[in-house]
């Protein structure tokens, strides 16, 4: 089982190409499928053992979105040891996953932005090079909407200031354009004429000559930093433990909130199915319906 098992997962970094994350957690899924059923053949595991290992999950009281993924990660490992010859029958067609409670994003609101925004751009007048490349980061994600493992990956050549656009490199390794705006552009710039080159000469690896966003010492900024950065300046403001992946919910709300096309925010997101963009056209009701109820006479 063990040896299938890692097999498949060189199956998910190699071939599906899966985010590194997402590889990690179905690995440490399967791993405990390994350890719960022995490391006999994987064609002597049958439903009930399947069903055994996730109801102990469940006593353990693991979230139902971690049972749901455990259990979407036994059945594409069955699938595919199915499909190669590992196995001949699937012992996974019948588990179910128990539904996801779906819960709605946590979003700024405009207001919020703009006094984080303000706050940053004081800061970054004073030409520290860390306060104007927080600045741009801040201005960066909340204008583009990209995930925060893509504006780590963002390379210096990746953005068109002609056309304010970035050239990210999203899940399963899909690429795409993404536009933003003025002020972020403006921060951008601020960063590279003035704070990139203070931070390139504490370089100690070779990793930062190309990035676009350098960490204190000079290599390319880590996630870990960013999500320091946004939970410092946000956190406050919405009351609560908050990282990067909030900018992302909020310019998605504000977007929808302001007329754009679900199918361009689909597009500008990165997602694959429409229907993970319509969670936001949730958040969006969900205001329009606390505006309606604070506003109107009858309500």
């Amino acid at each position: 089982m063990d040896e299938a098992a890692e097999l498949y997962v060189r199956h998910l970094t190699e071939v599906r190409r899966l985010s590194p994350a997402t590889v990690r957690a179905y690995r440490s899924d399967l791993a405990s499928l390994v350890a719960a059923c022995g490391r006999g053949e994987l064609g002597d595991v049958d439903l009930e053992d399947l069903r055994e290992w996730l109801w102990r999950a469940v006593q353990a009281g693991d979230a139902r979105s971690t049972i749901a993924r455990r259990t979407a990660a036994v059945r594409g490992f069955f699938a595919w040891a199915a499909e190669t010859g590992v196995i001949e029958d699937d012992a996974s067609l019948r588990l179910v996953a128990p539904k996801r409670g779906r819960t709605l994003p946590q979003v700024a609101t405009t207001d919020v932005l703009e006094t984080v925004l303000a706050r940053l751009s004081v800061a970054a007048a004073d030409g520290d090079p860390v306060a104007l490349r927080d600045h741009a980061i801040v201005e960066l994600l909340y204008g583009s909407a990209v995930r925060v493992s893509e504006l780590c990956g963002l390379d210096i050549d990746d953005i068109d200031p002609q056309r304010r656009t970035a050239r990210v490199l999203g899940k399963g390794a899909k690429e795409r354009v993404v536009p933003f705006g003025l002020p972020a552009m403006a921060a951008v710039d601020a960063y590279l004429v003035r704070g990139r080159r203070a931070l390139l000469s504490r370089r100690s690896a070779p990793d930062g000559e190309a990035a676009l966003f350098l960490g204190a010492r000079g290599a390319r900024i880590a996630p870990r930093s960013v999500y320091a950065l946004v939970a410092r300046e946000l956190g406050p403001e919405l009351g609560g433990t908050v990282g990067p992946h909030a900018l992302r919910h909020s310019a998605a709300t504000h977007l929808l909130d302001g007329g754009a096309d679900l199918r361009a925010v689909q597009e500008i997101l990165g997602h694959a199915s429409l229907g993970t963009t319509q969670i936001y056209t949730h958040v969006s009701s969900e205001r329009l319906a606390a505006s309606y109820r604070l506003a109107h006479p009858r309500a």
